[in-house]
């Protein structure tokens, strides 16, 4: 797509939003910013960015008029009701999104990951045996790092292992991934999606642009996925946890084993040599194996990348260990179905901190998880009533609400006893409070870390 000379309006200014930006006016285009926050609420540096490069600043006000634009990008933030939005569809202006725009830009094959949950671990963890392999590999997405940013520098050879929100997919129109992957599918965003089936359908966006020669890997245990595979027209490659198969990968006498097209089963690694906890991650492995071995990598090399991997940050890190008590980070864990895997993978009594931005979000499946190893549930946010609520009614009564961060840790820290494990896994988005789930998971460590203090 050639978009030198061409006016693009890029609507919020998120991180895949200002990294449109940059892509674009470095590409000659002639590009108009908008973002809700006013120039005060802006990062003056990036105003002074924008200037500088003759981009048109629409901070706090709408663009007045709209019907010379020739592409509209949307972040992922940004409901596709917002008014701007909505006034750029009625112009019948063209509207996408940051990974359709770079995937129209740049070159480099596609493995695109979704699912509610685990989508960062499958991702980086995919990312780790593709680069073992010695495949030119990048991960974006929403793992952090803008996918136009490396899209543009690829070459044909090189493999963009992609995490992808349905905030992402609703905008993509030519995505077409080489490969694609749903994890599983929960209730989850229902205040921007209303229902589950709404949800999943977004979801099934990743598949759309397949064909014949792609493959499509998804979750056999999980009912919403496997409805999903019967609309795919890409080769449908399953992964399941609890049964064996003919055709995918699965567990076999305590080992990861994945069989071919050709029926032919490869041994992989044996489940007690991975190091990520619970079994929501064997899962996660399942799925990366599935992904790089259809990709054309050996189970040889797939098993040694699933058993060096320690995970990622934020999905059930350790911090310290202080007087005997653990802390653990699962800021990653964004709604009640994460947090519940978090719950699940540890066996120690715990001191849970919780609570953040409300997505329309049930909390009773939550507390019942909670199985008699939490001592005690410290509240933070905007759902903290609502989860005490939702505690209380199931008879769960040793609750203390928190301020901030800070109280929650010293809280915690105060009722905990060597032994315990404190554990920070919200059940909610980070948005009340935070930017995002990285910089809620690393206010916790630093206020873990200053208690030694």
């Amino acid at each position: 797509m050639d978009v030198k000379n061409k006016d693009i309006l890029i609507i919020g200014m998120g991180r895949s939003g200002i990294a449109a930006a940059e892509v674009l006016l470095s590409l000659g285009a002639r590009v108009s910013v908008y973002d809700g926050k006013t120039s005060g609420d802006m990062e003056p540096q990036l105003i002074k960015y924008f200037i500088s490069r003759n981009a048109v600043c629409y901070f706090g006000e709408e663009p007045g008029y709209i019907a010379s634009f020739d592409l509209a990008v949307v972040s992922p933030g940004v409901p596709l009701t917002n008014n701007l939005v909505k006034r750029i569809l009625d112009q019948k202006i063209e509207l996408i999104g940051e990974v359709e725009l770079a995937f129209r830009l740049g070159k480099g094959k596609y493995a695109a990951i979704t699912g509610t949950n685990g989508k960062t671990t499958t991702t980086v963890l995919t990312g780790e045996i593709f680069k073992q392999a010695g495949r030119p590999t990048e991960v974006v997405g929403n793992v952090g790092l803008a996918v136009v940013k490396k899209a543009v520098k690829a070459t044909d050879d090189t493999w963009l292992i992609t995490e992808l929100s349905s905030f992402q997919l609703e905008t993509t129109v030519d995505f077409h991934p080489q490969i694609s992957a749903i994890l599983n599918i929960t209730p989850d965003h229902l205040d921007r999606h209303n229902t589950v089936d709404n949800y999943a359908d977004a979801k099934a966006l990743i598949y759309r642009n397949q064909n014949e020669k792609d493959f499509f890997v998804v979750n056999r245990d999980d009912a919403q996925c496997w409805k999903l595979a019967e609309k795919s027209s890409a080769r449908v490659i399953p992964f399941s946890r609890t049964t064996e198969l003919c055709l995918g990968a699965f567990i076999k006498d305590g080992s990861i084993v994945i069989s071919d097209e050709e029926g032919i089963v490869h041994q992989v690694c044996r489940v007690s040599e991975i190091q990520i906890p619970g079994s929501h991650n064997l899962e996660n492995a399942l799925a990366a194996a599935c992904i790089a071995f259809f990709a054309g990598i050996d189970a040889t090399t797939v098993g040694k990348a699933i058993t060096g991997f320690e995970g990622v940050a934020h999905r059930l890190e350790f911090v310290c260990e202080i007087n005997g008590v653990r802390f653990i980070n699962d800021s990653k864990g964004t709604n009640p179905d994460a947090s519940i895997k978090a719950l699940e993978s540890i066996d120690a009594p715990m001191i849970l901190i919780a609570g953040g931005y409300d997505k329309d979000s049930s909390y009773g499946d939550f507390i019942d998880a909670f199985g008699g190893k939490v001592k005690a549930l410290i509240l933070i946010g905007k759902t903290a009533g609502k989860i005490k609520q939702a505690a209380e009614d199931k008879g769960f009564r040793n609750i203390i609400m928190a301020k901030n961060m800070e109280e929650c840790v010293k809280e915690s820290f105060r009722v905990a006893q060597a032994g315990d494990t404190v554990l920070l896994s919200p059940a909610c988005a980070s948005w009340d409070m935070y930017s995002d789930f990285e910089q809620r998971g690393e206010h916790f460590k630093s206020c873990v870390l200053n208690i030694e203090k």
